[in-house]
C-alpha cells in the first residue's frame, strides 16, 4: 500500500474515534442533566466552561504543532481525551462535571489542532481534494456513537459500562494509527503568533467559521433535549442521529459540491440551508417536520468547517499549524458557546424559541462569507 494512502486511513481513525468519542458524551448530556436535576441556565453555565478551557489550549496547541512533529502530541493528548470522557461516566455533582468537561475541551483542542494540520499537510500530495472526507470520517464517528449511545439507552446500559467500552477501543486503535500518521510535518517558518496587527484574512475567516460552529454546538448539545423536552420523543437521540447522519453525507459529497459551484457559492447554499432547516423546527415541532428539519441543518452545517480550515490553509502570514491553531480557536470556541447562549434563551423563553438564535447565525454567514471572499480576491493573506 502507498505510504500516503497509509497516512490517510491513519489520520481518518483519529477522525473518526475523535467524532464517536464527542457524540458518546452529547449523546448523553440528558441523562447527566436529569440525574444532577439541572434546570437550562445552569446546564449553558456548566457548558460554558468548555470554550474557555478550549481558549487556554490555544497557546499550548499552537506551541505544540510549531515546536514538534503533529503525531506525538495528537496521540498524547488523544489518550488523555479518552481517559477524560471515561470520567464523566462517573459524575456525581457539579463541581465534578466542570472538571472533567473542562479536561475534555482542553484535550479535545490539542487533538483537533493537530488532526487538521495534518489533513492541509497530507492533501499537499493528494491531486484531488480530500479534506473534506476527513471530517466526514469525525461525522460518521459521531453517527456511531450516537447509535451506540441509543443502543445502550435502550438497554438500559449504565454510563461508565457504555463509556468504558468506548474507551477500550479508543486507546488501542489509537495506538495502531499513531504508528502510522503523517511524521515531521513541522513547518519551518510562520511558527509565531502575531498578536498585533491581526490578519484580516484569518479574521474574516474566524468570524465565518465562528458562526458555522455556534450553529454546529446548539446541534449537537441540545438535539436530544429538543427532541425529548419539545418534540416528545420517547427515544430522544432520533434527532441528533439523523443530524449526524446527513453531516456525514453532507462532508462525503461537499469536494464534488464545491467541484461544480465553487466554494464562494457553497457557503451561500450552506447557510440557507441551515436556516431553513431551524425554521422547520421551530414552526413545526412534531416529530417528521423536526427530523426534516434537522436533516436539513445536517446537511448545510457539515461542509463549512472543513471549506474554513482549508482556507486558513493558504494564509501566507502563518504556516499551517499555527494558522490552525488560530481558526480552531473560533471553531472550538463557537461549537462550546453556542450550547451555553441557548440554555440561556432557553431559561428565558422556552428551548423551541432559542433555537431561533441558531437561525440568525445560519444567515448571518452570508455577509460574511462574501467579506471574506472580498478580502481574498484582494490577495491579503492568499498565496498566489
Amino acid at each position: 500500500m502507498e505510504l500516503k494512502v497509509k497516512q490517510r486511513i491513519a489520520l481518518s481513525t483519529y477522525f473518526f474515534l475523535s467524532g464517536f468519542g464527542f457524540a458518546t458524551w452529547t449523546s448523553r448530556i440528558p441523562t447527566i442533566k436529569e440525574a444532577l436535576g439541572l434546570n437550562e441556565a445552569e446546564l449553558g453555565s456548566i457548558l460554558l466552561v468548555m470554550p474557555l478551557s478550549s481558549l487556554l489550549g490555544l497557546p499550548l496547541s499552537g506551541f505544540l504543532v510549531s515546536r514538534y512533529a503533529t503525531r506525538g502530541p495528537m496521540f498524547a493528548a488523544f489518550l488523555c481525551y479518552a481517559v477524560s470522557l471515561f470520567s464523566i461516566s462517573f459524575v456525581d455533582s457539579t463541581a465534578y462535571l466542570v472538571v472533567t468537561i473542562f479536561l475534555v475541551a482542553f484535550f479535545m483542542r490539542i487533538i483537533n489542532v493537530s488532526m487538521n494540520t495534518q489533513a492541509i499537510t497530507l492533501q499537499k500530495s493528494y491531486d484531488k481534494k480530500i479534506n473534506g472526507s476527513f471530517h466526514a470520517l469525525w461525522s460518521m464517528g459521531g453517527i456511531t456513537g450516537v447509535g451506540f449511545t441509543t443502543l445502550m439507552i435502550y438497554g438500559d446500559v449504565s454510563m461508565p459500562i457504555h463509556f468504558l467500552v468506548f474507551t477500550l477501543i479508543a486507546i488501542p486503535a489509537g495506538y495502531v494509527a499513531f504508528r502510522h500518521v503523517l511524521r515531521n510535518d513541522r513547518a519551518t517558518t510562520g511558527n509565531k503568533l502575531i498578536l498585533r496587527n491581526p490578519d484580516p484574512y484569518i479574521m474574516a475567516l474566524g468570524v465565518l467559521i465562528l458562526f458555522a460552529a455556534i450553529c454546529e454546538g446548539g446541534m449537537f448539545d441540545w438535539s436530544g433535549i429538543y427532541f425529548r423536552e419539545v418534540v416528545h420523543a420517547e427515544v430522544f437521540t432520533f434527532g441528533f442521529l439523523l443530524f449526524m447522519i446527513c453531516m456525514t453525507i453532507s462532508r462525503f459529497t461537499s469536494d464534488w459540491v464545491i467541484h461544480r459551484i465553487g466554494i464562494q457559492k457553497t457557503f451561500v447554499v450552506c447557510a440557507l440551508f441551515i436556516a431553513s432547516g431551524i425554521g422547520v423546527a421551530v414552526v413545526f415541532p412534531s416529530f417528521y417536520p423536526a427530523l426534516i428539519g434537522f436533516s436539513l441543518i445536517g446537511f448545510g452545517a457539515a461542509p463549512i468547517i472543513p471549506m474554513a480550515l482549508l482556507q486558513a490553509g493558504e494564509s501566507k502570514k502563518y504556516s499551517p499549524g499555527i494558522a490552525v491553531a488560530i481558526i480552531s480557536t473560533y471553531s472550538t470556541s463557537g461549537m462550546l458557546i453556542g450550547p451555553p447562549i441557548i440554555g440561556y434563551l432557553a431559561h428565558a423563553f422556552t428551548l423551541r424559541y432559542a433555537f431561533l438564535f441558531l437561525l440568525v447565525m445560519g444567515l448571518g454567514m452570508i455577509p460574511v462569507s462574501r467579506f471574506f471572499f472580498k478580502i481574498k480576491a484582494k490577495g491579503s493573506g492568499v498565496v498566489g
